[in-house]
């Protein structure tokens, strides 16, 4: 098939068009990068900005972590949403010290059921509508903290003390914070 003269001429404009709808398209689409001070979704938030994939998914769940009778810390968040994503460097650095003797079970509550009648067995049972929230369960099955929000660090490590029947802070080797890079923050003895 020959093209004649007229629609020869159109093949440059037409692809002069694209080539400009598509730079137009580049230069104004949303950017990609991850920011720690903004509500938009990421990804793994304790991949992201603690530095801790093994958090996600949880090893246990509550059911098991009660029958094997060890503590468990639930902390309910959101993926998008900026003060979960600071607080994940919160819960991974208390992983690094009671990681081996309490079960750690982040809790997206985008992935609960939209169930009321859960079980003390199931952690949307201690959910209270707000992200972040920290609860530890204690060997008895007992809670031993719940809070929202943005728990500092040694809030919680004193909670844990006291789950493990551990010296106060007041009376054991204080730790101080140093930083580790831009986001992370890890304690110092």
């Amino acid at each position: 098939m020959r093209l004649n003269q007229h629609q020869v001429a159109k093949r440059p404009v037409l692809s002069l068009l694209i080539a400009l709808i598509m730079a137009v398209g580049l230069i104004f689409s949303p950017s990609a990068i991850a920011a720690l001070e903004d509500d938009h979704y990421d990804g793994n938030i304790f991949a992201l900005y603690a530095g801790n994939g093994s958090l996600v998914p949880p090893q246990v769940s509550l059911a098991e972590s009660l029958k094997g009778g060890k503590p468990s810390l639930l902390v309910f968040y959101l993926e998008d949403s900026k003060d979960c994503k600071a607080f994940s460097v919160v819960v991974s650095e208390l992983q690094r010290y009671y990681g081996r003797a309490a079960s750690f079970i982040p809790i997206n509550v985008d992935m609960l059921a939209d169930r009321q009648d859960f079980s003390p067995q199931e952690a949307g049972y201690y959910y209270r509508g707000l992200v972040p929230q920290t609860v530890i369960i204690d060997q008895e099955g007992k809670v031993a903290f719940d809070e929202v929000g943005q728990v500092p660090f040694e809030k919680v490590d004193s909670a844990f003390r006291e789950v493990f029947d551990l010296l106060p802070r007041s009376e054991s080797k204080e730790l101080k914070r140093r930083p580790l890079n831009n986001i992370n923050v890890g304690l110092d003895e």
